[in-house]
């Protein structure tokens, strides 16, 4: 019996493309970018600025720091949020259904330019707070200072919303992030290439049987 459900934000309710950063930071003179980022793998500077560990300043004086060229602070703004491609209608009305039926919370890995951005971004789109009209309470990395998959995240969302971990569930599109719910003992749901996240639910917003198959 699921009757929390813990979501994952990029990749799972919005859309991400991962390679428009490295395409974009190429055009700016810092070519495979895809070394130091990517949806597999990332280095230090990148989990320190999604834990909120290290500034906006400071992580732009870091790319500044892989180039001979001069780039701007909008340069390093615009193919860092390359990444953003949008909140699609269908999720929102999907939301509308779900949390008619469960609890819903959200655990994102993001930064604070990402983070300022989209949220501009579906304020213009949808008139309101998404995050605030469906979700009982939302969990930042860079707030948090507690990046996924770290065990700890997932404690300190069961524990500070008196959740059952049996009776709550974790989808993301990452598999690397599914191993701290685990371990915490929610059931988690890899949402893998080539499934949507609207799939999952049938057209009253409840989780469909045969996702149950997908628990790992």
């Amino acid at each position: 019996m699921v009757k929390n459900i813990i979501f994952d934000f990029g990749g799972v309710l919005y859309r991400i493309r991962y390679k428009n950063i490295p395409d974009a930071f190429s055009k700016c003179g810092i070519p495979h970018f895809e070394k130091i980022y990517s949806k597999q793998q990332q280095n230090e500077v990148m989990d320190q600025y999604e834990e909120g560990l290290i500034s906006t300043e400071e992580f732009r004086d870091y790319i500044r720091s892989l180039t001979s060229y001069p780039i701007t602070d909008q340069q390093i703004d615009d193919c860092w949020n390359a990444i953003l491609l949008g909140f699609p209608k269908e999720h929102e009305e999907m939301l509308q259904k779900v949390s008619r039926h469960y609890n819903l919370y959200l655990f994102s890995n993001t930064n604070q330019l990402n983070y300022d951005q989209f949220r501009a971004d579906m304020r213009a789109q949808f008139g309101y707070d998404i995050f605030d009209q469906y979700f009982k309470k939302c969990y930042f990395s860079q707030r948090l200072h507690i990046r996924k998959p770290k065990a700890e995240g997932f404690r300190l969302i069961v524990q500070e919303n008196a959740l059952a971990p049996e009776e709550t569930l974790f989808i993301d599109d990452s598999p690397q992030h599914l191993v701290g719910a685990q371990a915490c003992g929610l059931q988690t749901l890899h949402l893998a290439d080539g499934m949507t996240v609207e799939e999952l639910f049938d057209d009253e917003g409840m989780l469909k049987h045969f996702s149950l198959g997908r628990f790992l």
